[in-house]
């Protein structure tokens, strides 16, 4: 049976609650994949699995779909993604990218910005609850990405503002270190860890306010031991020599780490 419409809501413009969940689609690009938790051998989880995990203690029988895919921009994952996401006519969305966008040359926030909204504008007003995330400093991860920093922070405000239009839900992660900890990312820098999935997955719940979800997401991680400069400077040159070098070589012979790639989940099943 379908769920039952929301009633309006007195806050903000757009803001919807649901009692209950019975469909969550997620769209976006590698991190709602999952990549940096698991692999394509064994499966990749990723904070939007756990996030449907968690939902699905609270909300028996929920369906869940995962229209990502790999080095999508956001305008492909509106493209593409959007209109197979409408006809599942999910209760619950999540609409995450942009990130592939920072990194090209031609970046364009208010285009990138609006491709998201066009999104959480259609999601909306279908009755569905969205909810989205900032993005963290990436400089602080990637002290090679420094010239990125001011793209990061007018993306992320216009991703603010769209939100607020929409009555989309956003979690705050440019706000908190701790998503700058390298434990918290993958080898590559681009992607979450396990851990980092965790976190995404906590912030997502608490901005949406499920049962059991709080702050705790933003604690800091034990210290560790101070790296040298030395060290450091090794540790760059084995990342660029590892990862920069391949992203690159990919970015000149004109393919994605996404080309040929399908969702993993392109239909809606029971978590």
């Amino acid at each position: 049976m379908p769920a039952a419409s929301p009633e309006p809501h007195p806050g903000r413009p757009g803001e919807q609650p649901h009692e209950r969940y019975e469909r969550y689609v997620a769209l976006g690009d590698s991190q709602t994949e999952g990549l940096g938790d698991g692999d394509d051998a064994t499966g990749l989880r990723g904070w939007a699995d756990r996030l449907a995990e968690q939902l699905a203690r609270h909300h028996p029988g929920l369906q869940y779909a995962n229209l990502a895919v790999r080095g999508r921009l956001a305008g492909q994952v509106r493209a593409g993604q959007l209109a197979p996401a409408l006809a599942l006519r999910p209760d619950l969305a999540t609409v995450v990218a942009g990130v592939n966008d920072l990194l090209r040359p031609r970046f364009d926030a208010d285009e990138v910005a609006g491709h998201l909204e066009a999104a959480f504008a259609a999601l909306t007003a279908q009755g569905a609850r969205v909810a989205t995330v900032t993005f963290p400093d990436v400089s602080r991860i990637t002290p090679l990405a420094r010239p990125l920093a001011p793209r990061v922070t007018a993306l992320n405000q216009r991703i603010r503002e769209a939100a607020h239009r929409h009555g989309v839900a956003v979690a705050e992660t440019a706000h908190h270190p701790v998503v700058t900890d390298p434990r918290l990312w993958s080898p590559d820098r681009l992607h979450a860890s396990p851990l980092g999935h965790a976190r995404i997955a906590a912030a997502v719940a608490q901005a949406l306010a499920l049962p059991g979800s709080d702050a705790s997401w933003t604690n800091p991680l034990p210290p560790v031991p101070p790296v040298t400069r030395s060290q450091a400077v090794a540790e760059e040159l084995r990342w660029a020599a590892g990862f920069l070098g391949p992203w690159v070589l990919r970015r000149v012979r004109g393919r994605s780490s996404g080309t040929d790639r399908t969702a993993k989940r392109p239909r809606l099943l029971p978590v």
